[in-house]
């Protein structure tokens, strides 16, 4: 819509009437008389004289309305758009994913059949970066090295489907969970502090990297960057058969780690043993770090002063110009 934002200024509209009233009429320089081009021309008198008297109404008429034309310019017309919403001021939150050799083991079911688990923390994951409204969410993989798969971005499709694409052994068939570790304090040490945030999923303990994951959650808790570990694993470990999926323990999840990790930074440790486990896992995740509710909207402006402005001026030439071609 257009709105005005100063329009006060209409009261200056009547100013001319008011200065006409109280002004004496200026009088005319000499005595010449200026025959009408009609007269000139032999015609009747009374038909120059209706002519003359529309040519000054016209020009009367035209000389209002580049009045009012400048003054509603002076009182700054505006297009007004629909209010647009613009993105929350949420978390900075990382999701560090460990893509070793060893998340290629079944040991879950999804939907009735049993998936490894990497495609289960894609589907989990997925739901979890969908409800992130909000927030600016970065992705990280890691195995033998640590990978900045998505820089944080408020662009969560994106995000969500670099997830789907990872595939195990993209970074190494080991795990070097400092490593994660200390790429994720590197992206989030100049973000706002109250809101750093890492999530941090393996199955394994630390087998490579060049940095101790115990001295790296040291550099995060200096740094001010909370850390969630999840424990994926460690519950029954599918082994593939011509029978089917055969379970055993699994014993290479180092859940002390994981635990002293979070401890450090201010997070929680969680294990998952099963799908369901994984997915409240996730629902208590946002529960502790909740998306902030704050709207905030602003509406596009454009100025449209300069229209009645122009116009306002053509006006102005346009009488002067024929002014100076009749009289001079």
């Amino acid at each position: 819509m257009i709105v005005l934002a100063w329009p006060w200024v209409l009261l200056a509209l009547p100013l001319p009437r008011l200065a006409r009233a109280v002004l004496p009429e200026a009088q005319p320089e000499g005595a010449a008389l200026r025959l009408p081009l009609q007269l000139a021309l032999g015609l009747d008198l009374k038909d120059a004289a209706q002519a003359a008297n529309r040519r000054k109404r016209l020009w009367r008429g035209l000389a209002w309305l580049a009045w009012v034309l400048l003054v509603i310019a002076a009182a700054r017309p505006q297009w007004v758009g629909d209010p647009v919403q613009l993105p929350l001021s949420g978390r900075d939150l990382l999701l560090a994913v460990d893509v070793s050799g060893s998340m290629e083991s079944q040991d879950y079911l999804w939907q009735g059949h049993p998936v490894d688990r990497l495609s289960l923390v894609k589907a989990v994951a997925g739901d979890f970066i969908e409800r992130r409204t909000g927030d600016r969410i970065g992705l990280i993989l890691f195995g033998s090295r640590a990978y900045l798969q998505t820089p944080l971005t408020y662009d969560r499709s994106t995000v969500k489907a670099l997830l789907e694409e990872a595939v195990i052994g993209l970074a190494g068939r080991e795990t070097a969970i400092g490593d994660a570790i200390a790429l994720a304090v590197k992206r989030l040490r100049d973000r706002s502090e109250k809101n750093r945030v890492l999530i941090l999923l393996t199955d394994g303990t630390n087998t490579a990297g060049a940095i101790d994951p115990l001295e790296a959650a040291e550099l995060a808790a200096r740094a001010g960057v909370r850390i969630y570990t999840i424990g994926i694993g460690g519950g029954a470990l599918g082994v593939s058969t011509p029978f089917g999926v055969l379970r055993r323990q699994a014993g290479d999840l180092d859940a002390e780690t994981l635990q002293t990790i979070a401890q450090k930074t201010g997070g929680r440790y969680f294990q998952a043993t099963d799908t369901e486990g994984l997915a409240a896992i996730y629902r208590e995740l946002d529960r502790l770090e909740p998306t902030q509710q704050e709207r905030r909207t602003y509406r596009p402006i454009q100025s449209l002063y300069p229209w009645p402005a122009g116009i306002a001026l053509c006006i102005v030439c346009f009488l002067a110009g024929f002014a100076r071609d009749v009289h001079g």
